[in-house]
């Protein structure tokens, strides 16, 4: 007789919509012939702030919508009581269906995933958290403020602690998460970082099937991902500005809160700057490899650890600039010789390094080898994803 998995996470993508989700390449590798999977997300897409419609596919695992009335911005109580409804119709699910053997479950949102922790001990079912972000502590970089972002985050942070103490396992995309949530763990249990990563096979392809050539009259920087507040794309718009070299373009592809106000601040310094907006993660890979380097531009304090665009510059193979603080991160850039880790308010260096990388074709093009291997060794999803089958599996 089969076992029953269940795959909760809220924040993933289905195989109709653009994007690298972890969580349908981890079901993809699962034995069907072992184990009937079943998908639980949102009808509401994070991504696209939008009703998702209900579509039928023809797959070897069941998706299940469940209900959430969504939400404009990501930090707002609306998004705190959009999740609050969804994990009350994640519990109902749960009730009337089969019990299933395994619950892998995403951690954000919390919500969710207390109610999948209670709902697990009572049943008596195991329970794997894959811990993506860690809250409070990605909002407290947005509301910061002394002794009172504290008291008022301090129910979420004791939620999260109850998270991550139930855990019969943890998988985590960085060592600083994994690390955070066996703080607290009192069980003996097996415990995996695995990189976000992406499918170096599909991203090659990608990249070869949509080829643009290279800019011969710029010299073009890229950055993906999130235009708000974790991310100071304005750092390095005063790089350039510093530089004022009209042939050098900051390509910056993605959307957000701050898309405007990044725009009007780059007219305003007079820097070559092109937003392009969410692109389709394939163009997005063609366009990125077309780019001469990366930006990794970190505000200080953010709660971000091995991230997606990272292993993205990796997979293209370019030389990275990061003013990211966390130290596994800049370990891996000092270890593999990626790139430089600046500090993240010394404008100048950033503006120094642009320059060397931009007068230096040798340096540049070794660095991004470099990254390469990284991709390689560290972010490729056909070997790293290996380990979490297992896991669920064992």
């Amino acid at each position: 007789m089969k076992k029953k998995v269940l795959i909760i996470a809220n924040f993933t993508k289905l195989p109709n919509e653009n994007g690298n989700s972890r969580f349908t390449y981890i079901i993809n590798l699962i034995d069907k012939e072992k184990y009937d999977v079943e998908l639980i997300t949102s009808s509401f897409s994070h991504g696209e702030k939008q009703q998702r419609e209900e579509v039928k596919f023809d797959l070897d695992y069941k998706i299940t919508l469940i209900k959430e009335p969504g939400y404009k911005k990501n930090v707002s109580l609306k998004r705190f009581y959009s999740h609050y409804i969804f994990a009350k119709n994640v519990k109902k699910h749960l009730e009337k269906i089969e019990k299933p053997d395994i619950i892998y479950c995403a951690v954000p949102s919390l919500d969710v995933a207390k109610v999948v922790s209670n709902f697990t001990r009572k049943n008596n079912i195991r329970f794997i958290i894959d811990v993506q972000d860690l809250w409070p502590e990605a909002f407290k970089m947005v509301f910061n403020v002394p002794v009172i972002s504290n008291i008022i985050f301090a129910p979420m942070e004791k939620m999260a602690n109850k998270i991550y103490k139930e855990a019969d396992n943890i998988v985590a995309v960085s060592d600083t998460y994994c690390d955070r949530a066996k703080r607290v763990n009192i069980k003996e249990n097996q415990s995996l970082t695995v990189f976000l990563g992406t499918d170096l096979d599909y991203f090659d392809k990608c990249k070869n099937e949509n080829k643009l050539e290279k800019d011969e009259e710029n010299f073009e920087i890229a950055y993906i991902g999130t235009l708000g507040h974790s991310y100071d794309i304005k750092i390095i718009i005063d790089a350039l500005a510093i530089l004022n070299q009209k042939n050098i373009k900051f390509v910056v592809m993605g959307n957000g809160p701050l898309q405007q106000e990044f725009k009007n601040y780059a007219k305003e310094k007079n820097v070559n700057c092109e937003f392009t907006g969410r692109l389709e993660y394939e163009k997005m890979i063609a366009r990125l490899c077309k780019c001469d380097m990366a930006v990794n531009p970190i505000k200080k304090g953010a709660a971000q650890s091995i991230i997606n665009k990272v292993g993205d510059y990796a997979a293209a193979g370019l030389p990275v600039i990061s003013t990211q603080e966390c130290p596994e991160y800049k370990k891996i850039v000092e270890d593999y010789k990626v790139g430089y880790n600046i500090q993240n308010n010394n404008v100048e260096e950033i503006a120094e390094k642009i320059l060397e990388l931009y007068n230096d074709n040798e340096l540049r093009e070794n660095l991004g080898k470099n990254n390469r291997r990284l991709a390689e060794e560290k972010f490729n999803r056909k070997n790293t994803y290996l380990k979490i089958k297992e896991l669920i599996e064992k």
